[in-house]
């Protein structure tokens, strides 16, 4: 008979503040009563139950800053290619992994890995810590933290149209379909479902399509994953230097 392993069994309930409040469940199995708890870590994401991503920002941004700092120590050592390849390696990864789930998160939150990403910037080039950090991440051609959550969004979204995503992704958009052929009906738009609550505005399914609808047709359709990519990343490279 298959029984729980207690210390390695783990659950936790996700809703706003206002509902955590009232529930209280403690399942039971067998002899066994497994009570909730806040953070939950799954393929390295902690996830909190108010899906705040705090804990997991927390714990990227102090694993990033480890590193700088020892590469900060062997710099002098180092050629720029190297210097260049070690952040993209250690730091970059880190503020990449998994942010597509960081869409919604408050702006104190992201704040926090767009200090890391300036930081390894600085570190980069040379700058001191009070140069002002836009023109080098320009000079660097370095999207902002906000800006690469969206960019992850956009590659996701275009992959599951193109059915180069799993299944359970592609699954969550419709292209927009009009009763009638209009002109408007070219544009590529994805079917935009209505939501009430901050959980359903930070999904995928919602958050795809709001990010999606609003690009140009020609970033839409693009021929090929690099072409997209290419052309998002110019897209909101613009956008953001206002260049």
């Amino acid at each position: 008979m298959l029984r729980l392993n207690e210390s390695k069994t783990e659950f936790i309930v996700f809703g706003s503040k206002c509902y955590l409040d009232k529930v209280s469940p403690s399942p039971n199995f067998e002899s066994s009563v497994i009570h909730p708890v806040d953070t939950v870590r799954d393929l390295g994401i902690y996830l909190d139950s108010t899906l705040s991503m705090e804990k997991h920002i927390t714990t990227q941004c102090k694993s990033a800053f480890y590193h700088l700092r020892n590469i900060g120590k062997i710099k002098k050592y180092l050629t720029k290619p190297v210097l260049v390849q070690l952040i993209h390696m250690f730091v970059t990864s880190r503020l990449d992994y998994g942010n597509s789930l960081l869409y919604g998160s408050s702006a104190s939150h992201t704040r926090k890995l767009q200090m890391v990403q300036n930081a390894a910037a600085r570190l980069l080039t040379g700058h001191r810590k009070s140069d002002h950090i836009t023109p080098i991440l320009r000079d660097l051609h370095w999207l902002p933290i906000d800006k690469r959550i969206i960019f992850k969004i956009l590659l996701l979204t275009y992959k599951c149209i193109h059915g180069l995503a799993p299944q359970y992704l592609c699954s969550l958009i419709d292209l927009y379909r009009l009763s009638r052929p209009l002109r408007s009906g070219q544009t590529m738009q994805l079917a935009r479902p209505t939501t009430r609550s901050r959980f359903g505005d930070i999904a995928f399914t919602t958050a795809a399509p709001k990010i999606w609808n609003a690009l140009p047709l020609d970033i839409k359709t693009a021929c090929s994953v690099n072409s997209f990519k290419c052309k998002v990343k110019s897209y909101l490279f613009c956008s953001h230097f206002n260049c």
